[in-house]
């Protein structure tokens, strides 16, 4: 059992391990993206993801229109509306990639299926092999930190009631449909367990599922960081390949022939492995191309509604939506982030072709650089919905447009 839970932590960082860690997760949400485990999920689980399912809807879909476009109009408390809506808004992002995910379970497995069919092409102790091992280590520590933040907030989110003196709920002001009075048994209990149902709802799908996403997406960047480091060192690779393999005294090695011989075996083993190269390579933008196929619709769909959350929780005031802030901030900064680091791997890649000295190359290999370098200058990216590439630029494009919208609406409100 021990043992089960240390391969969910950081030293575990292979990359079967890794989605093995989010196929778990994801199990949870009756979903299997692993076509090895035959396994069938239990009754009990669907039974769980079900109810809880329920709940949420009840809770963030029923009861926050009711209480937003009718409670509210009739007592003309327009804070609490604007922060019940805010919480509405917000949850549906977990929602919304988790529809992706069903209607794409196929190309999510033949993700799953091709990520594992790269790594077993690493051959174990290679260079190669220990330079991926080293960004995947950073690329769990991302995805452990993400999650427990978002799943942290819910946390929190239903422990304060709980602490707090008195009966209290997630959100005092959010009166739910057909529980009033709320304070009163069993009403208190039953609001409290479909609260609860609909915080672990709304953490949980977006966790896991951006998890997921992190774990290809850092995959992906680990392999073109290591093809990034097998081509500048490719010459002194095919050197040492000739000095190790084709030992020659040194009256002859200064001869033409041996010369002749010796750029001959130099560089056929550069050309084979700028053939390796490219083929990783290319699976590499098909990977990324499929994980876009999948995410990419969801992340534009999230980002809607992360706008529209963050602009109502500011306007909502920070001191009563301070919980929700960090949620939606956290998912918005993760997604530039793990495109941000897609499109700097593929930079790195880039100067690494132009790198890797190839004018000691024969004129053949000089093609297959120069092809390598055409291929190299498109900029591998994730983008939301094909609209705007996801980056450092793209978060504060967000973060002018979501101040901009919010300065406009509060003066409009004053």
């Amino acid at each position: 059992m021990m043992e089960t839970l240390r391969r969910f932590g950081p030293q575990y960082c292979d990359v079967e391990t890794m989605l093995w860690n989010v196929s778990v997760m994801l199990r949870g949400l009756t979903l299997n993206i692993d076509r090895r485990n035959k396994k069938p999920i239990s009754i009990v689980v669907y039974i769980i993801s079900i109810s809880i399912c329920l709940g949420y809807f009840y809770v963030y879909l029923v009861s926050m229109s009711w209480f937003v476009f009718y409670r509210c109009q009739q007592t003309g408390d327009l804070l609490a509306a604007i922060i019940v809506f805010s919480l509405g808004v917000s949850s549906e992002i977990g929602t919304v990639k988790l529809i992706f995910m069903f209607l794409h379970i196929g190309k999510v497995r033949r993700i799953v299926s091709e990520c594992l069919a790269c790594d077993a092409l690493v051959v174990a102790g290679s260079r190669f092999s220990a330079n991926l091992l080293s960004t995947l280590t950073l690329v769990k520590k991302r995805a452990l930190v993400f999650w427990v933040v978002i799943i942290g907030n819910g946390v929190v989110y239903i422990v304060k009631p709980i602490i707090m003196p008195g009966r209290h709920f997630p959100e005092d002001k959010f009166i739910l449909y057909g529980l009033e009075p709320m304070e009163e048994n069993p009403n208190y209990q039953i609001a409290t367990i479909l609260s609860v149902a609909g915080v672990i709802f709304t953490c949980y799908l977006p966790a896991n599922i951006t998890a997921f996403l992190i774990v290809v997406t850092g995959y992906i960047e680990a392999q073109m960081l290591s093809l990034t480091e097998e081509l500048l060192h490719l010459w002194e690779d095919a050197e040492s390949h000739y000095y190790i393999t084709h030992q020659t005294n040194a009256i002859l090695e200064e001869s033409i022939e041996n010369t002749m011989i010796r750029n001959k075996i130099i560089n056929d083993y550069i050309e084979s492995h700028l053939k390796d190269i490219i083929k990783t390579h290319g699976r590499n933008i098909n990977l990324l191309h499929q994980v876009e196929s999948v995410f990419s619709g969801a992340i534009a769909l999230e980002f809607v509604i992360l706008g529209v959350g963050l602009v109502v929780e500011l306007l909502g005031g920070l001191e009563n939506t301070y919980l929700e802030i960090p949620f939606a901030l956290a998912q918005v900064g993760m997604d530039c982030f793990t495109g941000q680091r897609v499109m700097d791997a593929s930079l790195k890649f880039e100067r690494a072709v132009y790198d890797c000295k190839w004018e000691n190359y024969s004129i053949s290999n000089m093609k297959i650089v120069l092809m390598m370098l055409q291929s190299s200058q498109k900029t591998m990216k994730l983008s939301a919905g094909g609209i705007i590439m996801l980056s450092f630029s793209c978060l504060m494009q967000v973060f002018r447009s979501i101040y901009s919208a919010y300065t406009t609406l509060r003066s409009t409100m004053k």
